[in-house]
């Protein structure tokens, strides 16, 4: 094996359990997907595996250790590219012994890997890094350049175990196919957390960390989803049995009660008619009183145990399928120009952003898709198309439209606000007070959620949020732009986006690096930078 987890449980600094008692065995060249919610601790898991973090009971027991590529939030700004590949001090070694300063310290450093430049300097230039010296800070890279870094450092160290969390997230397209590449050829063991679906393909199996602990499914994503799907059908069927249960349940207690009262009625009926003195009447009243109680508490004990299975089947349904979204559709008819550009061009210091002009047309129902590695201009074009700059030249037309822009921050949501405040924000119809409370809890937030403040509010929770502000709206949106939305986002997030984005009738502008949700979304029109 080449790592075993036995039985850790992890706490947080507020002593608060994350997970307990997890086990999870990963063999030799095994290549593992970790899914899960956002907050199950995925990333947790990796770091307490690559041993940042320490385990309050229970070990991991690694063949040797693992080489851990970060998600990526700016926290290595201080590092050099050669401090972040954990070479730097090896480097300086080598450059030492070059400089003619040989000693047992050096050579220890060293350890005869006189290849170490030329090792490194190939590794970057496969991941187009070629442009950046060993000493250039983490803080002059873009997101994606971060993360080729340390995915450089794989083919320079040659791990036998390497955990990767969402390595995508900042990739461009072309960074992408670099990374599918990776993982298909890689020799060696890896887990990987991500909610790339088209990644999610390449794997052998999927380890699913939820409340109940890991579930392993042997196989790659499209295997795991077959099987979530089996599991959901069966759910379905317990819980319209249990319904069914419940039903006769109280239909029998019901029949009983009526059944009872009838009985204790003609009863009474012949003591009276017998002449059964009062003291034995009250006697008998009593004792059918009791036997009417009795009766009661059996039937209510097998409702509450039915009512209580019942509740402990639909706690386990996921949200995706709790939630309603009931988005309103564009008044605009179809095929109405919503954008046309001719010749367009933008300028930085006088020099043209694309080579050659840019000529589109944006009809009214199309989804488009907008392609392109960092760098070529997208949320250039979204600005032009929305106004907010001016083209250096050529034309752009624009009608009269509602246009709404999700971006991966989710930057609509103003964080100074309380989530029952926001949707207020948004209810132009003058909606009344229970209806908003209403779309609220449709979309997850329930009543003890409303006074949280925003900027408290995960990335899934900002999106549903959005979406349900939408809906509050006096008129739907025309075009509904999505830059790079899905960032951000766990699998079950991705999921909901995914069925509001299908569910709304309008135009779809999406930029976005993650084929699988653009396949998913239907998009029929491609515009490449």
């Amino acid at each position: 094996m080449m790592l075993v987890i036995q039985n850790i449980t992890y706490l947080l600094p507020n002593k608060d359990i994350l997970f307990e008692n997890l086990s999870l065995t990963v063999s030799s060249h095994e290549k593992t997907a970790l899914i899960g919610n956002n907050g199950a601790g995925k990333s947790t898991l990796l770091k307490l595996i690559a041993g940042e973090l320490k385990p309050a009971f229970g070990q991991v027991v690694l063949d040797e250790k693992a080489y851990y590529v970060p998600q990526i939030f700016g926290q290595y700004n201080h590092l050099t590219v050669a401090e972040a590949l954990g070479i730097d001090q090896k480097l300086s070694a080598f450059y030492e012994i070059l400089a003619g300063n040989v000693t047992d310290e050096t050579l220890s450093m060293l350890n005869d890997d006189w290849l170490i430049e030329d090792r490194v300097s190939d590794a970057l230039d496969q991941w187009g890094l070629s442009e950046f010296g060993f000493e250039t800070r983490l803080e002059n890279l873009s997101g994606g350049q971060k993360t080729k870094v340390f995915l450089a450092g794989i083919s320079i160290h040659q791990p036998k175990l390497v955990l990767l969390d969402e390595p995508s997230n900042h990739l461009d397209s072309d960074g992408r196919a670099l990374l599918y590449r990776l993982i298909e050829k890689a020799d060696c063991s890896m887990i990987v957390v991500s909610h790339d679906r088209t990644l999610l393909q390449k794997i052998d199996s999927v380890q699913e960390l939820s409340r109940k602990g890991i579930t392993a499914y042997g196989g790659n994503y499209d295997f795991y989803l077959t099987q979530k799907q089996i599991e959901k059908e069966a759910l379905a069927q317990d819980i319209q049995s249990k319904e069914k249960a419940l039903r006769k349940a109280r239909e029998k207690e019901r029949e009983s009660a009526e059944r009872q009262q009838k009985l204790d009625a003609r009863g009474k009926g012949k003591q009276e008619k017998a002449g059964v003195s009062r003291i034995m009447m009250n006697t008998l009243r009593n004792q059918a009183e009791k036997s009417t109680s009795k009766l009661k508490n059996i039937h209510s004990e097998k409702i509450g145990g039915i009512s209580s299975e019942l509740q402990e089947l639909r706690s386990v349904v996921p949200d995706r399928d709790k939630m309603k979204f009931g988005l309103r559709d564009s008044t605009l008819h179809q095929g109405k120009i919503i954008f046309e550009a001719v010749n367009l061009n933008f300028g930085y210091n006088h020099e043209k952003l694309w080579e050659k002009p840019l000529n589109i047309q944006i009809r009214s129902g199309e989804r488009v898709a907008i392609y392109g590695t960092n760098g070529s201009g997208k949320s250039t074009l979204i600005r032009l198309l929305l106004g907010e700059i001016t083209p250096a030249s050529g034309t752009l037309f624009r009608a009269d439209t509602k246009v709404v822009v999700i971006d991966q921050d989710y930057s609509l949501i103003d964080p100074s606000l309380k989530v029952i405040e926001q949707a207020q924000r948004f209810n132009t119809d003058s909606l009344p007070e229970h209806e908003v409370n209403i779309r609220l809890n449709r979309f997850l937030f329930p009543k003890e959620s409303w006074d949280k403040p925003c900027a408290a509010l995960s990335g899934g929770e900002r999106m549903r949020l959005l979406l349900c502000c939408l809906t509050l709206g006096q008129t739907a949106p025309d075009v509904i732009i999505l830059d790079e939305p899905t960032n951000n986002l766990d699998i079950q997030n991705v999921e909901i986006l995914t069925a509001a984005a299908n569910e709304y009738k309008g135009t779809l502008l999406v930029v976005s690096h993650d084929a699988y949700f653009l396949n998913q979304i239907g998009i029929e029109k491609s515009i490449n930078l």
